[in-house]
């Protein structure tokens, strides 16, 4: 049985309940929250839907290792990405764009026709269509298989993205930020315009 301090528990339920951790992770800390409530690992195993060995292995390593930080991944050895997130962004561009307008005699996008044209865009020097098919199956939004996307037709979009896939990488004209630099993201409020209002606010009615 994992035993927690009241501070413990209130940071892994916190992380539990998060929007913004990652799922894995939060599939972890939900292990170890029930451990710590005596149940046992096949029942875990159950209400989690993992293998009893997964929650073996997480219990495990909370209660011998270095608590929270031993529910993350661990680093992994072997080759950097192929492809930069700039070849990625510029692939996905692509596949949003219906063939007739690149001036390709096809009705919709194969995975072997986007590696081809990819490749006489001269986006990557060469590439296959099972990297493409993985690189599309990445984002959980899919716009190309949607005809109400608003399709990319920028023709400075490479340059464009390429500014704000370097600040997600935390980098601006090939300088990595400091400690004290922050990239903030904003955007407007679904059905709400960012601008001043024309008119002042009204005061509230008084009731009859």
């Amino acid at each position: 049985m994992i035993t927690l301090t009241a501070c413990e528990r209130r940071r892994l339920k916190k992380i539990a309940t998060s929007y913004t951790a990652g799922y894995q992770l939060v599939v972890r800390i939900r292990i170890v929250l029930d451990a710590a409530h005596g149940y046992s690992s096949n029942t875990i195993a159950r209400r989690r839907g993992v293998t009893v060995d997964t929650v073996r292995l997480w219990r495990g390593r909370y209660r011998s290792q270095e608590g929270i930080k031993s529910l993350t991944d661990r680093p992994r050895s072997g080759r950097p990405p192929t492809f930069s997130p700039l070849q990625r962004a510029e692939i996905k561009a692509l596949a949003c764009r219906p063939p007739a307008e690149t001036g390709v005699p096809l009705s919709r996008w194969s995975c072997p026709d986007l590696a081809r044209e990819a490749v006489t865009r001269e986006m990557a020097p060469a590439i296959s269509a099972s990297t493409v098919r993985r690189i599309l199956a990445e984002d959980t939004l899919k716009p190309w298989q949607h005809q109400s996307w608003i399709f990319i037709r920028d023709p400075a979009f490479a340059a464009k993205a390429a500014r704000v896939l370097d600040l997600y990488a935390r980098r601006w004209d090939d300088l990595p930020l400091g400690d004290d630099e922050y990239v903030i993201s904003a955007d407007e409020k679904t059905s709400i315009q960012a601008r001043c209002r024309c008119h002042p606010t009204l005061p509230r009615a008084r009731r009859g």
